[in-house]
């Protein structure tokens, strides 16, 4: 009984802080997004990406300095027996000093810091290539530039919801099975040598062709051309509800980040397997990365070695997940994996600017 009170106190807590996360997100989205002010529709300068992308990673960090601080406010933890039974849930590997409550508190929190900017290197990381894949959807859907912030703060806000849905679920799965870890290993580990042989061929989308753009012309009323700032029309001569295309390129992105989480997501539990731990890396990687997307989309081919970096990376964390239980007898502790993640990623992008990519020489022309 009275492990049952202790359980929904906690849970309490765990959703009033959730609570308060979500509202702080929504508010400096609706920010960003002009929500307060008449800003219309318009092409993202370089020095406006630079500025949200600056205050979204400043964000991150500093929500790092919080979670070592007071992180305790996650999951209520307010005494010994709160902090053993949080432990013994996300965290057992991490060693509390018997007897002091203020020291083990600083060592669980210290934890958890670690765990989150380790697992939103390695989510920022491994979401690089979405820009890629959000240029391809918007050029073929013939998107203007004015509509690309609005289709990816809405875009976005939808696959955080159905991220939040996917790690919630998965870590009910890994807290009731534990061999998932090693399913998730496995498929990890194909995922990065699958990416390091991969060829860089140029993929066309048929936007006819797309399943989200399937499902919604099937379900539901599609109106034939945009409406500016608009999402839903409401037809003049019968009242009629349809959704616009814009509205279909923001469901389309929303689930292509979904399919993209299917890797990342894992990968984070390799890290941690606390869920809000891993949702909160995930939320701030993703606003910060869509941020970017204004200016590193010109600059990203220059990385050429950043997709051999991400394989390498995808691999690492797989196999750590393989060998999950030796190298918790050995002491592999988090700190870590962030070196070895900071490591490949330098690597790769210091080998990108110091090995350029050789231009093709074109064929002299023969005359006759």
């Amino acid at each position: 009984m009275a492990a049952r009170k202790m359980f929904a106190l906690i849970m309490s807590y765990e959703t009033i802080f959730f609570a308060c996360f979500a509202v702080f997100v929504l508010l400096v989205m609706a920010l960003d997004l002009g929500a307060f002010t008449k800003q219309k529709s318009h092409v993202v300068s370089f020095k406006e990406a630079g500025i949200w992308s600056a205050v979204w990673v400043a964000l991150s960090i500093a929500f790092y300095f919080f979670i070592k601080n007071y992180g305790y406010l996650i999951h209520g933890i307010v005494d010994m027996a709160h902090l053993e039974e949080v432990r013994s849930r996300y965290a057992p590997q991490v060693d509390l000093v018997p007897g002091n409550f203020e020291r083990s508190l600083a060592i669980f929190q210290n934890n958890m810091a670690l765990e989150y900017i380790t697992g939103y290197l390695v989510e920022y990381s491994l979401s690089a290539d979405n820009i890629f894949v959000f240029i391809m959807i918007f050029a073929s859907f013939g998107v203007r530039q004015k509509f690309y912030k609005k289709i990816l703060v809405w875009g976005i806000l939808g696959a955080i919801v159905l991220r939040f849905i996917f790690i919630f679920v998965g870590s009910a799965l890994l807290q009731r099975f534990d061999w998932i870890i090693y399913l998730f290993g496995a498929f990890l580990v194909y995922t990065g040598v699958n990416l390091f042989f991969e060829k860089d061929d140029d993929k066309q989308m048929e936007p006819k062709n797309h399943p989200v753009v399937k499902f919604t012309a099937k379900y539901l009323n599609v109106y034939r051309r945009n409406v500016i700032d608009h999402f839903f029309v409401r037809r003049k001569t019968d009242g009629k509800l349809f959704v616009t295309p814009l509205f279909i390129v923001v469901i389309v992105v929303a689930f292509t980040d979904l399919v993209f989480a299917v890797d990342s997501i894992p990968a984070i539990f390799s890290i941690t397997k606390d869920p809000y731990i891993v949702f909160f890396s995930n939320v701030f990687a993703i606003m910060g990365l869509r941020s970017m997307f204004f200016f590193l989309s010109s600059i990203m081919s220059k990385f050429r070695f950043l997709k051999v970096g991400l394989a390498v990376l995808l691999t690492f964390i797989g196999l750590k997940m393989l060998l999950h239980s030796w190298l918790e007898k050995i002491g592999f502790e988090t700190v870590y994996s962030l070196y070895v993640i900071l490591t490949i990623l330098g690597v790769s992008v210091l080998a990108s600017w110091l090995i350029p990519e050789k231009k093709k020489e074109k064929p002299e022309e023969v005359q006759v």
